[in-house]
């Protein structure tokens, strides 16, 4: 099942103990709070589409991606949105977060990150993440869009803290 998915990409930009998250004011997840990203282009690799979403999202180009998670988001009520998505962050990159017509983007601090205004599953994985940990993930939707079941796998490898040496150029 998981190569009829749509493949996508989500990636976090990290700056001083702050994230980036993007008002999705169009499409798919309008009206929440996003990591940068969207559809994997055919004959795209992962780290290529990361890379064109953020810079036609927000302007940003170079970015220093990691891969920090591999999730399956399943949704039985409208089985057209389900997807795998490929996430990152985005420690380091070029230019300044510009406003485009498809988000706005904006910097929280990780500790206030506002999980009530973004996809349901965020609070299950993003945290994780940015403490270091490589996940991997099946979440189930209701048709309510909350998630009913989650499978949640730690890879054995962690990354280095990025938080503590984030730096932009």
């Amino acid at each position: 099942m998981t190569n009829q998915l749509s493949q996508r990409t989500v990636s976090f930009l990290l700056k001083d103990d702050k994230i980036l998250l993007g008002f999705k004011k169009t499409g798919f997840g309008k009206g929440n709070y996003l990591g940068i990203g969207g559809k994997i282009e055919q004959g795209e690799s992962e780290i290529a589409a990361a890379a064109r979403e953020i810079k036609e999202e927000i302007s940003v180009s170079q970015p220093q991606l990691q891969k920090v998670g591999n999730f399956t988001f399943l949704f039985p009520e409208k089985p057209e949105w389900s997807q795998q998505v490929h996430a990152f962050l985005c420690p380091k990159w070029e230019g300044e977060p510009q406003e485009s017509n498809e988000v706005q983007p904006k910097w929280f601090d990780c500790g206030e990150i506002p999980f009530s205004h973004m996809w349901d599953d965020n609070q299950f994985w993003l945290p994780a993440i940015l403490n270091g940990h490589k996940l991997k993930g099946t979440f189930i939707f209701s048709a309510s869009l909350k998630v009913v079941k989650v499978e949640l796998l730690e890879h054995r490898e962690k990354l280095l803290n990025l938080l503590s040496r984030i730096t932009t150029t």
